[in-house]
């Protein structure tokens, strides 16, 4: 059985990813593909924006996130006790 702590911590855990891949939805499908034409307009280092989010971008964000959801997920075990350091 579940008790009210662990509701607690997976609740936080779902809305930290329900957060961090909207964010990754936004820059890789909508910067990348929807809005492309649009921000091809801007220029990034010589490079459209729009063709940057689509090849690079979009990397660089995930590696973002990816550390982002790493010091969440930790700083999350420590308020809810499920560190084993």
């Amino acid at each position: 059985m579940i008790d009210e702590n662990q509701k607690k911590y997976w609740n936080k855990n779902l809305k930290y990813l329900v957060m961090l891949l909207g964010i990754w939805f936004l820059v890789s499908f909508v910067f990348g593909i929807l809005l492309v034409d649009e921000l091809n307009t801007i220029r990034l280092g010589g490079f459209k924006l729009g063709f940057w989010f689509a090849q690079q971008g979009a990397i660089y964000v995930f590696v973002i996130l990816i550390l982002i959801y790493i010091r969440l997920m930790n700083k999350l075990d420590k308020k809810f006790g499920y560190n084993h350091k």
